[in-house]
């Protein structure tokens, strides 16, 4: 069984438990950097998301996508060392990551319009494996074609026709 197959077999317990991990590691961060925020656990779709939400200001800046992609490998890294497994986990910071979201949904909106007006093909900026994941669907449900290309942090996502 590939760690792969692992993660998805996870069961709620298991997930949850995750979301402990993750919750804990990222409030001793906060702890540590004097910052206030609330932190809700969530599972759906085999995932667990973390939020962090909050009035600080300070904590409001930390809602770049950098920061919150740092945050959230360093808590996967968290929780790994403790549960001896790999994490899916997905860490959002003030709702970054529905903001990006919908920013990556504008994105999709440009390139059918551009397909729509002729073009073979749009290339999009790279982003991470999960914005691709969300971008693979989004694109999928209005019927066109989307494929990865590229390595490592240059890996971005090409929209074409069917």
């Amino acid at each position: 069984m590939t760690t792969e197959r692992a993660v998805e077999d996870l069961s709620l317990e298991e997930l949850e438990a995750d979301g402990d991990l993750a919750a804990d590691y990222i409030e001793g961060l906060l702890d540590i950097a004097d910052l206030d925020g609330d932190i809700d656990i969530e599972v759906a779709n085999g995932r667990v998301y973390v939020s962090v939400t909050g009035g600080d200001e300070e904590l409001d800046r930390l809602a770049t996508a950098d920061a919150v992609q740092a945050l959230q490998d360093l808590a996967r890294l968290a929780v790994q060392a403790r549960a001896g497994r790999f994490s899916r986990l997905i860490v959002d910071i003030g709702g970054s990551r529905d903001a990006r979201a919908n920013e990556l949904t504008r994105m999709v909106d440009a390139a059918v319009a551009q397909i729509a007006a002729g073009r073979s093909e749009v290339e999009l900026e790279p982003m991470s494996s999960y914005e691709r994941k969300l971008v693979h669907d989004e694109v999928a449900e209005r019927g066109y074609h989307s494929e990865s290309r590229g390595e490592g942090r240059d890996r971005r996502l090409v929209i074409s026709k069917r």
